[in-house]
This record gives C-alpha cells, sequence and structure tokens, in this order.
C-alpha cells in the first residue's frame, strides 16, 4: 500500500459472523454491503456506501458450497469498479487448497485456479490461515500474508499444564508443522502413517514413535470426516496413552465426523472459528481468530512488520 487511504472492511454472506468480531476488535463498524438474489440462483452482490480511494478488505472464508469463493469474487470486481484504490482478499479458510499438484493423470491444479481468478478479478493483497499447502503462496502473483493458527494454539496447549506432551501430526505431509510445534514446546513428537485406498478414507495407519503414558497432542490444519483423528486417538489409546487431543485450524467437518468425534477416545477437540459450526459438540472447543486477523490487518494497513505475529 502506498499511500494512507481510507479503511472500509465487508464481508461476504458466510463469514457475517467472523467479519463483525473482526471490526470489532479493530474498532470500526462493518461496511454495508448487499447480495440481490435471481429466481434461477444467480446472485449480484453490490456496496451499499462508495468505497472510491479505499483500501477495501473484504471478508470470506471460501467453504462449500462454491458459490462462497464465487461471490468473493464478485465482490472483488465490483469494490475495483467502484475505484476503490486496493483490494485485500481475507481468507481465513482457503477452499480447495487440497488441490495444490496433480497426484494422478488428468486432473485439475484446483488452488492455482482460485489463485488465477482472485488475481483476473483484480484482487491486490491476500490474507489467509494455515494453507493446506504452503507452496501455493507461490501460486499468486500479489502479496500473501499467511497467518498460522499456532498464535493461539500455542497458549491454550500451555494452559492445559499436560506433564508427558507430545505432539503428533497425523500424517507423514503434516511432519512439518508438528516438528515446528515439538521444537516451540520443547517436547518429542510421533509420526502417523497412513494409506489411503481413495480419498477421505484411510486404509491403514501406523504410529512410529513412543505414546505410552504421554499426552498426546495431534496438530492439523483442517478436520473432514474425522475418520483419521478417531482411528489414530484410538490405536494411541491402545497403545497406552494417557489422553489424546486434536487441534485443527478449520473445522470442515462433513460426513459423519460429528459423529466419529463424539464416539472416539479424543479429550477434546481445539479448532478456530474460520468456519462455523454446523452444530455444538461437548468435544469440540472453538478459539476465535478475530483478533490475530483484526492485529495483522492493523500492522499491514499501517505498514509495519507482522513477523511478531507468528509463534511457529
Amino acid at each position: 500500500m502506498d499511500i494512507k487511504t481510507p479503511l472500509k472492511f465487508f464481508s461476504g454472506r458466510s463469514s457475517g459472523y467472523l467479519a463483525t468480531k473482526i471490526t470489532k476488535s479493530f474498532g470500526v463498524e462493518l461496511g454495508k454491503s448487499s447480495v440481490q438474489e435471481f429466481s434461477d440462483g444467480e446472485f449480484q452482490p453490490s456496496f451499499e456506501e462508495s468505497v472510491r480511494g479505499c483500501s477495501v478488505f473484504i471478508i470470506q472464508s471460501t467453504f462449500p458450497p462454491t458459490d462462497n469463493i464465487f461471490e468473493l469474487l464478485l465482490m472483488i470486481d465490483a469494490a475495483k469498479r467502484a475505484s476503490a484504490y486496493n483490494v485485500v482478499a481475507v481468507m481465513p479458510y482457503f477452499g480447495f487448497a487440497r488441490q495444490d499438484r496433480k497426484d494422478k493423470p488428468r486432473v485439475s491444479i484446483g488452488a492455482k485456479l482460485i489463485t488465477d481468478l482472485l488475481s483476473a478479478a483484480g484482487v491486490d493483497r491476500v490474507m489467509t490461515m494455515d494453507l493446506h499447502a504452503d507452496q501455493i503462496q507461490g501460486f499468486f502473483n500479489v502479496p500473501v500474508d499467511h497467518i498460522y493458527a499456532s498464535s493461539i494454539f500455542v497458549p491454550y496447549i500451555k494452559s492445559l499444564n499436560l506433564e508427558n506432551l507430545v505432539i503428533a501430526a497425523p500424517d507423514m505431509g503434516g511432519t512439518k508443522r508438528a516438528n515446528a510445534y515439538s521444537r516451540f514446546m520443547n517436547c518429542e513428537m510421533v509420526i502417523c502413517y497412513k494409506l489411503r485406498k481413495k480419498a477421505n478414507y484411510v486404509g491403514e495407519i501406523k504410529v512410529i514413535g513412543e505414546v505410552k503414558d504421554r499426552n498426546i497432542v495431534i496438530v492439523d490444519d483442517m478436520i473432514d470426516t474425522a475418520r483419521t483423528i478417531s482411528l489414530v486417538s484410538e490405536m494411541m489409546m491402545e497403545q497406552g496413552a494417557r489422553s489424546v487431543r486434536v487441534f485443527a485450524t478449520h473445522p470442515v467437518l462433513s460426513g459423519p465426523a460429528y459423529e466419529s468425534i463424539e464416539n472416539s477416545q479424543i479429550t477434546e477437540v481445539v479448532v478456530t472459528d474460520s468456519i462455523p459450526l454446523k452444530k455444538e459438540s461437548n468435544k469440540i472447543h472453538v478459539l476465535t481468530i478475530a483478533e490475530v486477523f483484526a492485529d495483522v490487518i492493523n500492522k499491514v494497513y499501517n505498514y509495519q512488520s507482522i513477523s511478531s505475529s507468528f509463534i511457529v
């Protein structure tokens, strides 16, 4: 951002609950916008106040349905056409991030397509949290502020005062994240090796490392069907673990996820409000990311370093 410009916040329909928290933490009002819906399902967002010459922050997580990502694209386009000075897409959950490469023939790279669509719409900057794959940042030709939920998870883990703490990676892809947590917490780490027969279905799991008499904390970027963490927690408890807790940034929680968690031996599942819960659960604890995003937005707007906002 080259010059200091007026600042305005807006929200897509799916993330109004979070946008309200962010703007309250920031100390401003959420801008007025509306969406006109046509009988065939088409919709048209519009801003109900001037954004000319403003730095516009549009808050929208892009979880299913795909209307959410398309609504964000339309809002970015509308802001640019209304002569906004620049437009920042605040996407706490970046949908389609699991499609970050061609893992088999004749498939799309969905994450790259989404970044291209955002660029085509005219976005000037993107803020997101715990991407499924870090390399997605390189798909963009605009600045990306990649925030980590560790800034709220680590203090919570410390507050539990767990003895014999062990950090666990739910799969080989999560070893980097788990290693960062374990180094910061100065504790051991274990790795779960899983063999998938197809998407959302785990055929076999093995645990590499010692879990007996340990309090296990599994860290991941998201929970989808919760089959993996349910199987892992059961295996760890059978091997003598004292407790198993799961910390995952994005509560996708599709299909049988809630039932799997309720019927599992997991003590607690800690998530953020990047995606709203479909229903309440005694085992699921939600930590808000509103203050984290408000702080980063404030620093970016005032040309300050955001490196202090990262813990792990």
